[in-house]
């Protein structure tokens, strides 16, 4: 048995390393250094001289965790959070019931135009959200929608969907009619990978349609369940320019509505880049948190449902 040459053997062990190269470098770039670069920032402060005029009467200095502190005593990020979470407790289980109950739908053997409906479901997703956002303000307005003038003619009042209670309704309905279709086709494509001779012996047992999308599909994509609810919960709680944008058309919708809106209210408007970047890096650490401890979860869970 011939040996290969040894620069040959090393050149074939280096070889996944190259390919991992130009990842590691738009990994570094674009995700390791900003982060790094926030973190910086978040441990500084600039200090102003005087009346802040001329040269070197700002100057930037090392201020630790001052910044955190301030961040998380402050009772407009703290109302933030609350209303994304509020916000969440109805864009999380609608969005995911909805996408898992049209993928069942689309898997059944029975339906008609199946392509057209999934690129039907499928197709606002592929609308940006800055511009469905603005399509449903207009839908919203009453002045210009033709559902409140449809409401007006037959004599029903109209709600104000733009304030109170309605205005979670209002933001959560742009966030589920985008995101159903994505995680309708993560949830689908799942479905279409289970053997087809899983459900033919279920048929024979005599198993119905929804028995067996009970008791085998359902527990079947439960990892796309999972995976589809760990990217909504991420997409929850960056929630930027569905408000920003409505922002405009109401009152009720404050420049700090969201935790990301207060950090660009910092940063841009109130030119504290330095607050801004503690509280953007407490979100940052807050979501991985509840990401990482949802997943960790999710796989105890699984572990224990596994049989020995």
């Amino acid at each position: 048995m011939t040996r290969a040459p040894r620069g040959k053997a090393y050149g074939v062990r280096s070889a996944p390393y190259v390919f991992l190269v130009p990842a590691a470098l738009l990994f570094l770039l674009f995700f390791a250094l900003p982060i790094g670069y926030a973190v910086h920032l978040s441990l500084r402060r600039t200090e102003v001289k005087g009346l802040g005029l001329g040269k070197g009467a700002r100057e930037e200095t090392w201020a630790g965790l001052s910044n955190y502190a301030d961040a998380l005593s402050d009772s407009e990020l703290l109302h933030g959070a609350l209303r994304i979470l509020g916000y969440g407790a109805i864009v999380v289980p609608v969005m995911l019931g909805l996408a898992l109950l049209f993928a069942l739908l689309l898997d059944t053997d029975r339906l008609r135009l199946r392509g057209f409906s999934r690129l039907a479901i499928f197709l606002p997703y592929a609308i940006p959200g800055v511009v469905a956002a603005l399509m449903w303000g207009f839908l919203y307005l009453p002045d210009v929608s033709p559902f409140l003038y449809a409401l007006d003619a037959a004599g029903l009042p109209r709600p104000d969907l733009l304030d109170g209670g309605p205005l979670y309704l209002s933001l959560a309905n742009i966030a589920v009619w985008g995101g159903t279709g994505f995680n309708m086709i993560v949830i689908y494509t799942s479905l279409r990978a289970i053997p087809a001779e899983i459900f033919e012996a279920a048929r024979m047992d005599g198993c119905s349609q929804l028995q067996i999308a009970l008791r085998i599909k359902i527990p079947m994509v439960a990892p796309s369940l999972i995976l589809t609810f760990f990217f909504s919960i991420i997409a929850t709680l960056q929630v930027f320019s569905e408000p920003t944008t409505l922002k405009p058309l109401t009152n009720s919708l404050s420049t700090t509505w969201s935790p990301l809106m207060k950090v660009y209210q910092d940063a841009f408007v109130n030119n504290d880049i330095h607050a801004a970047a503690a509280q953007a890096v407490i979100i940052a650490v807050a979501t991985l948190t509840l990401s990482f401890g949802f997943l960790k979860a999710a796989n105890s869970r699984t572990k224990q449902g596994d049989p020995r």
